[in-house]
């Protein structure tokens, strides 16, 4: 099994190093950059106002943070808490940010009419590997997720979970709340999704590129304090069957061309919602970001 891309977010990964790096640095400031991997993508991040000599320490905090939530979010750590459960079909005693995630993501699948939906998971597979389709649609149903801080328990044998069209926001937010704990205020954090803290300059909000589905920049948005994330059913195909990244929890046709950038004042939120509104109508996206305060829709092809 071979991936064009390790995840669909080269749509924003690629152009937002093209847009901002595109801005003239601000003279009156220095600014410590970091590159890395967070959930099997390309990461960075920009600090204005604090040389990169002096960065070290801060940075290797922000790699310690990533490795702990990786080992809650991965689908690829078999010691996962998401692999556990996947599974198991349970997990007793999930950490915070567990429950924290499925919590929002219920909020996203409620407002989206089940569009959004992490139990997709068995039919992404099915189709992967060449499963039976119908049994796997079988296994799909996030009806049946029980989530509480005792327990969460998927309700249906063969059931599995994915987080991909919602943990890479969440993670942003984390690390952007990290970075604020320590008194940061101006940051722009790429973890797969964007949060712009402050400004990049005096005056100057972040500029951030939002790419089409050549990865050529198709529109800049101007940030501070929000988030952006994009997404594309087409962002990540499987080599051979041209397998689309996002699918509809029910089936039926999906825009591949499509590409859909959310503004939040949370990633995770941004993040989601994108995933969702792919699977959607203009005019029932619009519906579902609107049920979240701030939330906008700054990108529709």
């Amino acid at each position: 099994m071979t991936l064009s891309l390790s995840r669909r977010r080269f749509l924003t990964i690629s152009a937002a190093v093209a847009a901002v790096g595109s801005t003239p640095a601000n003279a009156a400031s220095e600014s410590a950059h970091w590159r890395g991997v967070a959930l099997g993508a390309s990461a960075r991040m920009e600090i204005v106002g604090m040389a990169q000599v002096d960065a070290g320490p801060l940075f290797a905090t922000v790699e310690t943070e990533l490795s702990r939530l990786e080992n809650v979010f991965s689908l690829y750590r078999d010691t996962s808490e998401l692999s556990r459960l996947n599974r198991d079909g349970y997990l007793d005693a999930p950490s915070l940010e567990m429950v924290e995630i499925l919590s929002l993501a219920d909020r996203i699948h409620a407002a989206s009419g089940g569009a959004f939906d992490p139990s997709v998971q068995p039919l992404w597979q099915a189709h992967a590997t060449g499963g039976n389709i119908a049994e796997a649609r079988a296994r799909v149903g996030w009806d049946q997720v029980e989530i509480s801080p005792a327990r969460i328990n998927l309700g249906r044998k063969g059931g599995a979970l994915t987080l991909n069209g919602i943990a890479q926001g969440y993670v942003s937010d984390r690390i952007a709340g990290l970075l604020r704990g320590h008194g940061l205020r101006n940051v722009l954090v790429d973890m797969g999704e964007i949060v712009a803290l402050g400004q990049a300059g005096p005056q100057r909000d972040w500029t951030v590129g939002i790419a089409g589905q050549g990865g050529q920049v198709v529109a800049r948005v101007a940030l501070s304090d929000q988030a952006l994330a994009t997404s594309s059913p087409s962002g990540m195909r499987m080599g051979g069957n041209g397998l689309l990244h996002i699918l509809s929890p029910i089936g039926g046709h999906v825009d591949a061309a499509r590409v859909v950038s959310v503004a939040a004042p949370s990633a995770a939120v941004a993040d989601g919602l994108s995933t969702a509104c792919c699977l959607l109508e203009r005019g029932a996206a619009e519906a579902s970001i609107a049920t979240f305060p701030e939330a906008r829709l700054v990108h529709w092809t």
